[in-house]
């Protein structure tokens, strides 16, 4: 079901058993899955997957060719850049041991959620089972295969923690004093100047 300003490209094709919000566009040969669920002010570009079952929050972006399939849930405001792939089966085969195609029943689903405000980089893999933090930003051709802490940087192959990020984008520094208890430091922005605490054992592995 589509709500009031739905924009449906006409080579998009959309279950009538999705849920669309208001606002949401659905570019050139997109496919979104039945039970699928967008909410308001999305954005799927085009050639871009959303498999059935799949909840996006509001104001995502989905950038061209983006596979998202069962099992992924992506909160508000995530972004995810051209060509990245969420998977959701840790492993995977086209058939069992007897020589039969696997079914529906025959493997088991890992979940993966995105969490609020995260960016995902051009051509990066999610491999299922993770969470990726509140602001987390993913480089582009990552790996990610372990949880992103909330405002986490990370890239590579597999991907590591190598900083962490503002809400704005920016990268966090130490504050001036330092100041850290026994659990969580203190970082700042340099660019808008917002403070963000972060875990303390998680900051000391890049300091």
């Amino acid at each position: 079901m589509a709500h009031e300003g739905v924009r449906i490209h006409p080579t998009a094709e959309v279950s009538e058993q999705a849920e669309i919000g208001e606002g949401t566009s659905i570019w050139h040969q997109a496919q979104v899955r039945e039970g699928a669920q967008i909410g308001r002010g999305c954005i799927v570009g085009k050639g871009s997957y959303i498999d059935a079952g799949v909840a996006l929050g509001d104001h995502v972006k989905v950038q061209n060719y983006v596979s998202i399939y069962h099992g992924v849930t992506l909160e508000d405001g995530v972004f995810c850049g051209p060509h990245c792939v969420f998977t959701n089966d840790k492993r995977p085969r086209a058939i069992n041991p007897d020589g039969s195609l696997k079914a529906a029943d025959d493997w088991e689903l890992s979940r993966t959620r995105v969490k609020r405000g995260a960016a995902i980089g051009a051509n990066a893999v999610i491999v299922c089972g993770v969470t990726v933090g509140a602001w987390a930003m993913v480089g582009s051709g990552a790996v990610v295969s372990r949880d992103v802490p909330d405002h986490g940087l990370v890239w590579g192959n597999p991907a590591r923690l190598r900083g962490f990020v503002c809400a704005c984008g920016a990268q966090l520094e130490a504050t001036q004093d330092g100041e850290q208890d026994e659990e969580t430091a203190l970082l700042r922005c340099p660019t808008c100047g917002d403070v963000v605490r972060v875990n303390k054992t998680d900051w000391e592995k890049i300091t």
